[in-house]
């Protein structure tokens, strides 16, 4: 099992997704599916901001000081999380786009946008610690990192995940993140 199999089906256990749901106020079952297009979306952002140097730099470093984040117990971290970290986190990943992004995450699951806000900054301090442990495991360099990121992803042959995330980020809506992510790697991790 790969780490985002290995990450979403720990998330999509019961009492995660209860302890979520009280955390963020969010409808558990809604949360699902929440979860399930958070995580791609993540992923697939770093992977875009990953694919130049800077931001690919950036990253790596970012990843190596939460490579000793506690995730073994996916419960107790998420009880623990610093949601102002996990924002600003989000701010670094997302750039600009961070409310659309969340507020295209609310309209797909009915969530209300602050309770999805909510749970992206649970998250994104988890996926930072699983991906840093999985780098440092790996042994990955700043370089491996868009590579790393995309054979999460499926190695590109999931076109369905692909599609909704690229529905989540496109901003001018000509089909193409490329030209949204490009604007926002500019910013990744400039902002530490």
């Amino acid at each position: 099992m790969d780490i985002l199999d290995l990450l979403t089906s720990q998330l999509n256990n019961t009492d995660v997704i209860n302890q979520l749901s009280r955390t963020t106020g969010a409808d558990s079952e809604k949360l699902p599916q929440a979860i399930n297009l958070t995580i791609p979306t993540l992923l697939n952002a770093m992977r875009k901001n990953a694919a130049n140097p800077q931001g690919a730099s950036s990253l790596s470093e970012a990843l190596d000081e939460h490579k000793n984040n506690s995730i073994d117990d996916i419960s107790s971290f998420l009880r623990n999380t610093d949601k102002e970290d996990g924002s600003k986190i989000l701010g670094h990943i997302l750039g600009n786009r961070k409310n659309d992004v969340e507020n295209n995450i609310s309209i797909q699951t009915g969530l209300k946008q602050h309770e999805v806000s909510g749970l992206m900054s649970q998250l994104a301090p988890l996926l930072m610690g699983m991906l840093g442990r999985q780098k440092s495991s790996g042994n990955f360099n700043a370089t491996d990192l868009p590579s790393m990121l995309m054979n999460l992803l499926g190695g590109g042959n999931n076109s369905g995940m692909m599609d909704t995330i690229t529905n989540l980020i496109d901003k001018d809506n000509d089909g193409s993140i490329i030209d949204d992510i490009g604007k926002i790697a500019g910013d990744f991790f400039n902002k530490k």
